[in-house]
């Protein structure tokens, strides 16, 4: 599609050709603030009702989920940051968009919903996490980090400056990333053009790891024990011999707690592990890194807070469309795990909260399949846009009003592409249905050129009965009573896989592997 031929479908423009900017401010074109974490994962949110929702509330979030929409079914396709961050710009699964993992980049070039809104008449910005490493494009005006960004004192590349891919240099903020974000989108927000609706992404580095939190929240949780999950000491023995054996654990988060990183130490000092057991590491390790993430997401709150008041005050609510999400899910010890990439549902799911008035009712619930292939083209939709044919997901603005389409997506396709770079999660695809999951780990990088291949891994299958395990503690693969579900959950594998055009052909080695299995 090309941008450059976008209706603008709402008339403000053409009442800008006839009018002064001043008679033109309040337009019908609804403003668009789309906030975003790293790694917060839905079991943080207090509106979710999960295990932390007493231990740390999170009331301005939770605002959006009163006045608004909560999503309890929203997924990943891939759950690492760069991967799913080109998927919510573009609507495409990262074999279209060339970004399988953290390493690739974005084609500055291509298509993206900002380009797109910004041609249709919007004043467009992104402020604090890109990590998509080529110069922001379709936004008049950036201020991101570089790369991960640092919580103290950061360095953001800014609109005017000479763009230099991978390079870190950049204007240097005094003070807590989180607060600082929040800082900038609020000034950008007062010097904006008022003749203009707004798309703006506030994007949030927190909390993401290494934890640092602020300093006002040093001693929060410090009486505290937090609640562990069900599956924090999992015996991974009904697991196949693809996974069981793998992935970040909280005994290896125990060792690194112990040690030196990075020029220091972890942010309150190094843990002292000397003559615990396996047990006690894992359950020492776990409070130390709760509280810390934990601390890290009070300052988010606290500065969404700070928006949604700064809208209230400015009368901008009534049209103003406000979005709270991840880039991903994240482990918090369960299945002993950190991180994220895995297919289990503490990483697949994203939480995704929406406040638009006059159109979605205040405490909604959508339990529908909703993707992060869906993003793109529900902004669209709510800038007044045509969706490009070459975008693969759908807008759910319908499923958001209560009037979900008889034809909507009863499951979802997930490829991590990463074989163990940069972690210890073997690369795998799968299917996620309401009510099973099936996993499929293909061995090695084989589906990627440039991957490392020097790790060898079985491949194996696992299948999870959601209903009944919810947790994801007994892969029933190789139980005869679900022989039927198997053969069902791999027909519907291959007709995603041909719905999205993920052809193992494209990758002959993986073809192999897949035909065998």
């Amino acid at each position: 599609m090309n941008i450059n031929k976008i209706g603008y479908g709402l008339g403000f423009l053409a009442l800008a050709g006839c009018s002064t900017a001043s008679e033109v401010k309040e337009t019908t074109a609804p403003n668009i603030l789309f906030i975003m974490s790293d790694d917060h994962t839905a079991n943080a949110i207090s509106s979710y009702g999960l295990r932390f929702a007493e231990i740390l509330p999170t009331p301005n979030i939770d605002r959006l989920a009163n006045e608004g929409a909560m999503l309890t079914n929203c997924f990943v396709t891939n759950s690492i940051s760069t991967p799913s961050r080109a998927t919510i710009m573009t609507g495409k699964y990262g074999h279209k968009t060339g970004v399988y993992t953290l390493w690739d980049d974005i084609v500055k070039e291509d298509d993206n919903i900002a380009k797109y809104i910004q041609a249709s008449g919007y004043e467009t910005a992104i402020i604090g996490k890109w990590h998509l490493h080529t110069q922001p494009n379709g936004f008049d005006y950036y201020s991101v980090l570089p790369g991960q960004g640092k919580y103290f004192n950061p360095v953001f590349k800014e609109s005017g400056m000479e763009w230099i891919d991978n390079s870190k240099e950049g204007n240097t903020y005094e003070g807590y990333t989180t607060d600082i974000i929040t800082d900038k989108t609020l000034d950008w927000l007062d010097g904006r053009d008022n003749s203009k609706p707004f798309f703006l992404m506030s994007h949030h580095k927190a909390p993401h790891g290494l934890w640092e939190y602020a300093p006002r929240h040093e001693h929060l949780f410090d009486s505290v024990s937090i609640p562990e999950p069900f599956s924090l000491m999992e015996d991974k023995s009904h697991r196949s011999d693809g996974s069981k054996e793998f992935g970040r654990n909280m005994l290896n988060m125990s060792t690194r707690m112990s040690e030196p990183r990075r020029g220091g130490f972890w942010p309150t000092g190094k843990m002292d592990i000397t003559g615990m057991s396996d047990e006690e590491r894992i359950r020492a390790a776990y409070q130390k890194y709760l509280k810390d993430y934990l601390r890290t997401v009070a300052a988010i709150d606290e500065n969404v807070g700070r928006v949604l008041d700064y809208l209230e005050e400015n009368d901008l609510v009534e049209n103003t469309i406000v979005i709270y999400t991840s880039d991903q899910g994240m482990f918090l010890g369960e299945h002993s795990y950190y991180d994220k990439r895995w297919m289990f549902d503490e990483a697949l799911k994203m939480p995704f909260l929406i406040r638009k008035p006059g159109e979605i009712e205040p405490k909604t619930k959508v339990s529908d399949v909703i993707t992060n292939l869906d993003f793109a083209e529900l902004l669209l939709d709510y800038a007044g846009l045509e969706i490009p044919e070459d975008m693969q997901g759908r807008s759910f603005r319908e499923n958001l009003k209560g009037n979900s389409p008889d034809d909507w997506r009863q499951s979802m396709y997930y490829h991590y592409w990463m074989h163990f770079e940069g972690s210890n999660v073997p690369a795998h695809y799968g299917i996620r249905t309401k009510e099973y999951k099936l996993i499929f780990f293909y061995g090695s990088g084989l589906g990627l050129n440039g991957t490392n291949d020097d790790w060898k891994t079985p491949v194996s299958w696992e299948l999870y009965d959601l209903k009944n395990d919810p947790y994801e503690v007994n892969n029933v693969y190789n139980d005869p009573d679900y022989a039927e579900v198997v053969v069902q959950m791999k027909k519907e594998l291959k007709e995603l896989k041909d719905q999205y055009e993920d052809f193992d052909s494209d990758y002959p080695d993986l073809e192999k592997v897949s035909e065998m299995n």
